[in-house]
């Protein structure tokens, strides 16, 4: 390698270790071609940092040493070059809910032409498959001291429309199709005669090219799962409308039964929506920001019209102009059905809950009734225990003064008494206290064991 070559080397890796992007506007002069990707995290907090040692492990299988590589939190890169001068840049960044790799490959040839597809770095090859959905790839050629006609530049990309316009106001002009190749990626030619002004605005033109790209194409990743949660909206309007038309009338007259029946029906439905609605809101909730960012870098294109091309603006305003308002529209549609569902499983409990103090009261008076019943039948049983037993008295003595006129009958025929009626009738009083007290006795008896068992 040259002294001159070493020098610029030396130069050129010193600036890498800046944070920004600063060092390839500084360090670029030569042609470059640039392979972007970028990739959706399903799950950020997590695949971030995985994101961070795939790159570390991109870089060793380049074999890109380490006293070239710069790796931060959220941005890393490294570089490497070839015995040929050939230099080859690696960058990394995280967002927030995606990732991106930059492979730079700058010859040291300036008059090397530069052609899309593969890079050919020599002995370069993508190591790896970065994780995640991909959510665009990018294959950008920048071609100082050119100015390539209309017909050119179509005939080096697939598609039949070219967009293209001149930006920042400058003599730099940006064409592509909008169209994957044969390797799936999207084509972009930067170039401009004057070098001076291309180097000034290079590192610009590309994070503004793939911000507007991978905006785009993350707003309208979801655009499929959105058109199904549509029509399910849809299905479930025209379903509860048709479940409250049917309470609103049949309600008044509805049998528990019948409510029960409401109940669960809606109860699943509402659990069907409010699922819905978070997944919406999760795939959603980012578009209004990602469209904000959208216009704003199409603005700071600041584009001028070239002939023979559709501006650049024009192609991604049609893709994404109404589609975050389209969103959040869904985002109310479900959150307005979520509140409708609520409120007709609130009106279905109130009239639950009616019919349930109407039983609870038409109960209690049941019970109130019984309560009655069976206070009067314990004061009938009651009396009639007490006559019963006053009967049980009378009989007792009867059976008793029986008894004795026969032995006062034995003693006046024996002479121990004189008359056997006289000491009948003076027995019959003693009989009534005898049974009186033998019923008294037994009546005590019965109790004190009856309470035992009880206890026990």
């Amino acid at each position: 390698m040259s002294k001159k070559q070493l020098a610029s080397t030396h130069g050129f890796l010193r600036h890498l270790h800046e944070p920004t992007k600063k060092y390839v506007e500084e360090w670029f002069d030569v042609p470059a071609h640039i392979h972007h990707v970028a990739h959706r995290m399903a799950n950020p907090p997590l695949d971030r940092p995985q994101s961070r040692l795939e790159f570390q492990q991109l870089l060793q299988c380049l074999d890109i040493p380490e006293e070239h590589t710069v790796i931060h939190e959220k941005f890393g890169h490294g570089a490497k070059v070839a015995p040929n001068g050939d230099r080859l840049l690696v960058t990394w960044e995280a967002h927030t809910e995606y990732y991106s790799y930059q492979i730079w490959h700058m010859p040291d040839d300036k008059l090397k032409p530069l052609e899309f597809g593969p890079l050919t770095y020599p002995g370069y090859a993508m190591p790896l498959s970065p994780l995640g959905i991909q959510v665009n790839a990018l294959d950008i050629l920048v071609l100082p001291h050119m100015s390539l006609s209309v017909e050119e530049v179509k005939n080096s990309m697939p598609g039949a429309q070219l967009y293209g316009s001149r930006i920042f106001g400058h003599d730099i002009s940006v064409m592509t199709t909008y169209t994957q190749d044969d390797y799936q990626r999207e084509r972009y030619i930067v170039m401009s005669p004057s070098l001076d002004v291309l180097l000034n605005q290079l590192a610009r033109t590309v994070d503004t090219l793939v911000a507007i790209e991978n905006y785009t194409h993350l707003i309208l990743l979801p655009l499929q799962v959105f058109a199904q949660s549509v029509d399910q909206v849809h299905q479930f309007e025209q379903r509860h409308l048709y479940q409250r038309g049917l309470i609103t009338l049949e309600i008044e007259g509805s049998t528990p039964k019948k409510l029960q029946h409401w109940l669960t029906v809606l109860t699943q439905d509402f659990m069907k929506v409010s699922r819905l609605a978070e997944s919406m809101r999760f795939k959603l909730s980012a578009s209004v920001p990602y469209d904000r960012i959208i216009r704003s870098n199409l603005a700071l294109l600041q584009e001028q019209g070239i002939d023979g091309c559709r501006q650049i603006s024009e192609y991604v305003d049609g893709k994404t102009i109404g589609v975050a308002d389209g969103y959040q529209q869904l985002i109310k549609r479900i959150n307005a059905l979520v509140h409708d569902f609520q409120g007709s499983i609130a009106v279905i409990r109130t009239k639950v809950e009616l019919q349930l103090q109407d039983q609870n009261l038409a109960l209690q008076d049941q019970n109130l009734k019984l309560l009655q019943s069976v206070d009067k039948t314990t004061r009938s049983q009651a009396i009639l225990q007490h006559t019963v037993e006053g009967l049980s008295v009378i009989v007792l003595s009867y059976y008793l003064s029986g008894l004795g006129s026969y032995v006062f009958k034995a003693m006046e025929t024996l002479g121990w008494i004189s008359s056997a009626s006289l000491a009948s009738g003076i027995f019959v009083p003693i009989t009534l206290g005898l049974s009186f007290l033998l019923i008294f006795i037994g009546r005590k008896i019965i109790y004190k064991r009856f309470f035992q068992e009880s206890e026990n």
